[in-house]
């Protein structure tokens, strides 16, 4: 049997374009060859590229699109308002985050976009039985928009489920038991960023972009807002490829930690050159914060030696919102 060691010594990182992975068979109980195929081929995407877009993913347009409108209402309320809530104010990094708040390049400016951040909660009908966990509340929300944080939840809580359901392939892919990620997900670090990105002018390689180079710091999942590119995917040439807004996935580092870079946590950006306003919504998806971020077996060997300091999950996220932050 290949070790994942073994394989990755035959990837080919400079790609040229993103693969389209369709999520049918991601609940098929009944099929085991089909969910073992699929899992390969999110292996092939990890392993290659770092991101996948995705096919039949089972979140509802309307959920999408209700999120997507409160998101453009929000983000139309004054400064002011915004501003009662802004996550510097708060000590989980909740709430609003202005324009050039925050950095993801240290090499650059600020990054130009502003965003509203929320993590784990009931959803408004369930709040008499919110039995979510250590993630729950602790979000702040604007009182001006009351409708807001029910649009926000619905479609946080569909993305999560989706995030869940991919977890037992991520293991298939690993080459471990389908389980393997159930006792470390159980109040899951997942949150949520709505953000908006003015049309930017200006040189390319001006200091200020959208969102600086980066990695993520976890499996992400984004949404775009359809018919404007901004996202960019930088290959192992340093070439960089654009990402066209349609439904996709970010390895992110705690994956590229597990498997001692075996997975790739692809460094990207985004510059909004279209002349009008964007939107994008990231959930961010982690492990359950006191999770140690230790390789697998078989992803460390003589000849690929251990490349990060072993950390909890939390200890992590922490240090790059920070840094992010100024925090």
């Amino acid at each position: 049997m290949v070790s994942l060691a073994d394989s990755a010594r035959n990837v080919d990182y400079a790609f040229k374009d993103i693969p389209i992975i369709d999520l049918s068979n991601v609940s098929n109980n009944d099929d085991p060859i089909a969910r073992k195929n699929l899992a390969e081929e999110i292996k092939n995407a990890c392993m290659n590229v770092g991101f996948f877009y995705v096919k039949n993913h089972g979140v509802e347009e309307s959920v999408i699109q209700k999120a997507f409108g409160k998101s453009q209402d929000f983000f139309a309320l004054p400064l002011e308002a915004k501003m009662k809530i802004e996550n510097k104010t708060t000590p989980n990094f909740k709430g609003y985050s202005p324009l050039l708040s925050g950095n993801n390049d240290p090499n650059n400016n600020g990054d130009l976009q502003e965003g509203f951040e929320f993590g784990w909660e009931s959803l408004p009908e369930d709040d008499e039985n919110n039995h979510d966990g250590a993630m729950a509340g602790a979000n702040v929300w604007p009182e001006e928009l009351p409708e807001f944080r029910e649009a926000a939840l619905k479609y946080y809580h569909a993305v999560v489920n989706l995030g869940k359901s991919l977890f037992p392939m991520f293991a298939l892919a690993l080459g471990l038991e389908e389980g393997f990620f159930d006792d470390k997900t159980k109040h899951s670090a997942a949150l949520m960023r709505m953000l908006h990105y003015p049309p930017q002018t200006g040189p390319v390689d001006d200091r200020i972009l959208g969102i600086g180079a980066h990695t993520e710091w976890c499996f992400t999942i984004l949404w775009q807002e359809p018919g404007i590119q901004a996202l960019q995917v930088l290959n192992a040439k340093k070439e960089w490829i654009n990402a066209p807004p349609i439904p996709g996935e970010d390895l992110g580092d705690q994956l590229a930690r597990w498997t001692n870079d075996i997975f790739k946590s692809t460094v990207h950006r985004a510059i909004n050159r279209s002349g009008v306003k964007r939107y994008s919504i990231p959930l961010f998806f982690g492990t359950d914060y006191d999770v140690r971020l230790e390789p697998f077996p078989g992803c460390v060997t003589s000849e690929r030696p251990m490349k990060y300091e072993v950390i909890t999950a939390g200890e992590y996220v922490k240090s790059k919102l920070a840094a992010t932050y100024g925090h």
